[in-house]
């Protein structure tokens, strides 16, 4: 499992009681922060309640057959928690992906005195404005209590801090991809994310189960940056070397086979051997 730290901006209603000397961040925000924990496994055992009151496991959304969005918010939350979903909800409307065809979103409450009622009148607003058809089974909306909470939070390094003076959270803004089987994958931060790199996240996430035949490609042009949380363009020069040496002995065959008929391709070809065999 690769950790890393990754500088998010956090955000929050936080009022600025001092300064620590080592950051400059009010004392709260310190303590904030997404911490990468790349190929960690989340607690498929812990126990929520979805938008409907249902008892559910996290593991009822990672079936090994596709992979999943997480989105932590909380959902009273007055600023930054509705533009990461705002943020997720036009990606996804941008994607030729499906939810719950291709992939399922699982947004999770951090504020443990949310309920299901909360969660349901959230999941209808964001139903309405996706708009897509399906999607009531694949975007799912989950509360829980602190110590189930604090099991999924820790294991995908989501830091959060509670002030009571302003009765509010403070947290990092962010959305992360876990592999169909609860492997967390990749990280997305900010409050808006490239349709590109989440599409692209999901199908590598997925092993190749989704996506088309031109994104199976693209992921060999495109490296994930942890760092960035992006998709960034890369050539792989073993990979391509191959590819331009295949494709540079067809279109020589080809050449000599319009030039001079099968003759012209054999002769090319036992002149070919002869000089790997070299000569005494």
């Amino acid at each position: 499992m690769a950790q890393s730290r990754v500088p998010v901006p956090s955000y929050g209603p936080m009022r600025e009681r001092g300064e620590t000397p080592q950051t400059g961040l009010p004392p709260a925000l310190v303590q904030v922060g997404i911490e990468q924990k790349l190929g960690a496994e989340i607690p498929l055992d812990a126990t929520f309640r979805d938008e409907a009151g249902r008892t559910v496991q996290l593991r009822e959304y990672f079936n090994g057959t596709r992979p999943v969005i997480l989105a932590l918010v909380f959902y009273e939350c007055p600023m930054l928690c509705n533009q990461i979903l705002n943020g997720l909800t036009s990606t996804m409307k941008s994607m030729a992906l499906g939810v719950g065809k291709d992939y399922d979103v699982v947004t999770v409450s951090f504020d443990a005195r949310e309920g299901p009622e909360l969660a349901r009148k959230k999941k209808e607003t964001y139903l309405q404005r996706l708009n897509r058809a399906g999607a009531e089974t694949g975007w799912h909306f989950l509360t829980g209590d602190e110590a189930n909470i604090k099991r999924l939070t820790e294991a995908v390094g989501f830091r959060y801090t509670y002030d009571a003076q302003t009765n509010q959270f403070a947290h990092a803004s962010g959305i992360m991809v876990l592999t169909p089987g609860g492997t967390t994958s990749h990280y997305f931060y900010g409050v808006e994310y490239a349709p590109r790199d989440v599409r692209l996240g999901l199908v590598e996430a997925s092993a190749g189960k989704i996506g088309s035949p031109v994104d199976q490609i693209l992921l060999y042009c495109y490296h994930y940056d942890p760092v960035t949380g992006k998709f960034a363009w890369v050539i792989n020069l073993y990979r391509w070397g191959g590819v331009l040496t295949v494709a540079g002995m067809l279109a020589l065959l080809l050449f000599l086979r319009r030039r001079g008929g099968q003759g012209a391709v054999a002769a090319a070809v036992t002149g070919a051997r002869v000089n790997q065999g070299g000569t005494a």
